[in-house]
This record gives structure tokens, sequence and C-alpha cells, in this order.
């Protein structure tokens, strides 16, 4: 393996920003675990795709680990119980975005040990590609980096295409949030567990680790463990807001371009986030299931800050209860500032999808309300937006409902909603907004032709 210090390229990519990071108040914590709630609310839909299907009653005792609900089809994932306990409902409970989803509550048993009872470890190296993408589907997996796209769909290469190279984003640009430096600095050997469950899922011949040079202890923590293998390579990149993206990783790794409107696939590449792998890495030589994820809590609102394990379906107003908030706390978000979603109800629970919590104070919370102002043309967006479009132009149209223009003539759907144009914008203009609803709208519309 090339030694780190020899080969500092700090590639990065056109464009871009470099908001705050406020990453110093969690990296350096160690990794901490929250205690259980005493009611979890789980809701069917923490993936993208199919919800998944209930296969547990009211009334019904289960166990820590236990299946709660079935895969629906290809595009979803099985639901495990984060404790041991008793169903008490299948019912409509808040979601972080606003409208009520189907979820089931789960009664703790809060004087269990709640040891994992369910689960029967098994070879790995035994399994054929195939049997190996079923397990990872069976654990429940799904992008721990916020997009929750099922694990096993995303390892499974279309016939017909190839390929050579995994890629494993380490970057965590988003500011305030640090459990991937963590998990990398605390848990490389459960992480290179993980690379190589991917590469033989995907047929990947070799894994390249991405980290931003902002986190130099998990670069020489991963380097030092994955030293004498030649087909995994780590590698510093520069700090740079969105250098996660995986089309942008893509690019700056390897030197290939993803197509307007195509996968990593058809260049010969897969994307991971390093939480993914790591619990892939965990889970799997157990035969168990995803019933808990590290988060960051953080933010001028939040007391302790730190990472911390939480088990799914852990209500917000329980882990404030534990971390304690400030008299001056302002509105909270699930994940980072600039593509996380605010929270509409203390009542919602920590899903797959959520790495982190950020708690603003009430100072922030005005800066986020100020006044929008018409779009004086300054061009500060076209120079940040990192997959070379004009936000500016698809602002205009959005004002005007001209959806659909936006799509066809200007690539809506290459945006990936990063906030580099909101965050940038001198007039204050909610534009990655305006592009949520412009999406929406358009694909209601296409959902209504069919």
């Amino acid at each position: 393996m090339i030694n780190w210090l020899k080969s500092l390229s700090y590639k990065t990519f056109p464009h871009g920003i470099h908001p705050d990071e406020h990453k110093e108040e969690t990296r350096h914590i160690g990794i901490q675990r929250l205690p259980f709630a005493p009611e979890l609310i789980l809701p069917l839909a923490q993936h993208f795709g199919k919800p998944s299907k209930a296969i547990v009653r009211m009334g019904q005792e289960v166990v820590r680990g236990e299946p709660l609900a079935k895969a629906d089809g290809f595009m979803s994932v099985p639901l495990h119980a984060p404790v041991s306990g008793i169903i008490k409902s299948i019912e409509l409970k808040p979601s972080a975005r606003g409208p009520k989803t189907e979820a089931i509550v789960l009664q703790s048993y809060t004087g269990a040990a709640q040891r994992i009872l369910y689960g029967m470890p098994h070879d790995l190296e035994a399994l054929s590609q195939e049997e190996l993408l079923q397990a990872i589907q069976n654990s429940g997996m799904v992008g721990l980096g916020g997009a929750g796209f099922p694990s096993h769909a995303k390892l499974t290469i279309p016939a017909g295409n190839e390929v050579d190279t995994l890629i494993v984003n380490g970057c965590e640009c988003e500011p305030y949030l640090t459990t991937d430096d963590r998990l990398m600095r605390e848990y490389p050997e459960q992480l290179l567990q993980g690379i190589r469950i991917a590469m033989k899922a995907s047929g990947a011949k070799r894994a390249i680790v991405g980290i931003e040079n902002n986190k130099i202890e998990a670069v020489k923590s991963l380097q030092a463990h994955y030293a004498d293998f030649e087909d995994i390579t780590v590698e510093a990149v520069q700090t740079k807001y969105p250098q996660g993206s995986e089309k942008l990783l893509i690019k700056v790794l390897l030197g290939r371009e993803v197509p307007s409107g195509g996968f990593p696939y058809q260049v010969g590449a897969v994307v991971q986030n390093v939480a993914t792998l790591a619990e892939l890495g965990k889970l799997l030589p157990q035969n168990q299931g995803l019933i808990e994820r590290l988060i960051t809590i953080t933010g001028p609102g939040i007391k302790k800050p730190g990472n911390y394990i939480v088990p799914l379906g852990t209500p917000l107003r329980f882990i404030l209860e534990q971390i304690g908030v400030s008299d001056d706390s302002g509105y909270m978000v699930f994940g980072g500032p600039m593509m996380g979603s605010t929270v509409s109800s203390l009542d919602v629970p920590v899903i797959k999808q959520v790495s982190g919590l950020l708690v603003l104070n009430q100072g922030a919370a005005q800066d986020e309300n100020q006044k929008i102002y018409p779009c004086i043309k300054c061009g500060r967006c076209v120079e940040a937006c990192p997959v070379l479009l004009n936000p500016s132009m698809l602002g205009q149209l959005a004002a005007k409902r001209h959806y659909e223009t936006m799509a066809k003539k200007f690539h809506l759907m290459d945006c990936f909603e990063c906030g580099c144009c909101s965050y940038i914008c001198p007039s204050n203009i909610p534009l990655v907004q305006y592009f949520r609803i412009a999406k929406s709208i358009n694909r209601e519309k296409a959902m209504a032709a069919k």
C-alpha cells in the first residue's frame, strides 16, 4: 500500500463550497450508548422503496433482534425488534416530514437484560454471491449515510454490467456530523469485514476508501489496519462540500463520469458509506438484523454532544431527556444542516435513515427565517453548483411553475439537493426547496400519466 504521507494528492471536484465544519464539538469524543426507551415507534417505511409488511400482532411478545416486518418485494427490507418487549399497537404515527405513517409501537421490558436473542452465526465464505445478497436483504440493511437505499439492491449489479471498484465513502462532508470519523477510528476491523462482504456481493476486485483530509486520524487508523491488503487502498481527498456525493467521489477517485441520469455501475463502480459497511461487517457474520445505529447528537442547543448508539424507534423526546437541551434551543434537524430535514414533532423516532440530530438555538433559527429578496443575478449559485447546473434559471422557472421545462431543458433531475445554491445565495432564496417541489410535482404528473 502506498504511504499516505507520500501520496497527498487532495483530489477534488470543480465548484462546491466550504461551510463552517462545526465538527470539533464531537469528533474527539468516543462512541457512547443511549439507554433503551420504555416505548419504541418503528415506522414500516424506513427506506427507499416499498415499506415492509408487519408480521406481528398486537399483544405479541418479541425478543431483541426478532423480525417484526418482512420485505415487500425486491426494493424493500425487513424490520427487526430493537428491544425485547410486547407489541402495543400497529397504528399511524407522526413522521419526520410531517404526514403520519404506519408504525409498530413496541413496549420494552424494562427489567430485561436486552441481549440479542435472535440469529445464528453462519459462514459467509460458504455463501454464493446470490446467497450473500439475500443475507444482506434479510439483515434489513439500507444506506446509513441518509438516503436509505436498500443495500442489497445497490450491490446487485444488473446483467451485462461489471463493477471493478468499490468506493468506500468516508468523506462525511456534512457539517456537524462525525459518526463516520469515529467509526473509522474505533471499528476498523468491523469496517474491513463489511468491505469484504460488499466486494464479494458486487464482484468488485478492489476497494478505495475516500476520506476528506480533515480526518487525519481516521486515514492513519485505516492505513495501519489495511496495510497488508493490496486490493484495499486509502486515499485522502480535499475537504469540500459536497465531496461525499457518490457521483462526484467516483469522478474524483477514478476519473470516471457517471452520465446524466445514469448509475455508478455503468462506469464500473459501486459506492457504499462507511457506516453501512461497518454495520454489515458486524451483523452478517452473526446473521442478525439492523436494530440500532450510530448518530451524532450535537448543536448549540445540546448540553452533552457526542456520537451515540441509539436503538431504532427511539423517540426524539426521550433522547433530549437523556442528553439535555439548553433553555434557548430552537428548531431541530434530523441529519446535517445542508441536507437534513427539520423535525415536526418530539414524538418522531430515530429511523434507519437518520444520521444525526442537530439542535440549534433561537438565534440560528431566526437567521434561517431571514427575508427572501429577488434574485440579483450575481451568479454565485452557478459558481457553487457541483453538477454545473444553473440554479438561478431553475429558480426563476420554479417561480413561474414551469416545472417540466426545468426537467427537460435544464436537467433538474441531475440536482441531488446538496444545498450549495441556497447556502451561497445573498438573497436568501430557498432554491433547494423550490427544486424539491418541482421534482415532486413532475413525479406526480408522470404517475398520473401512467
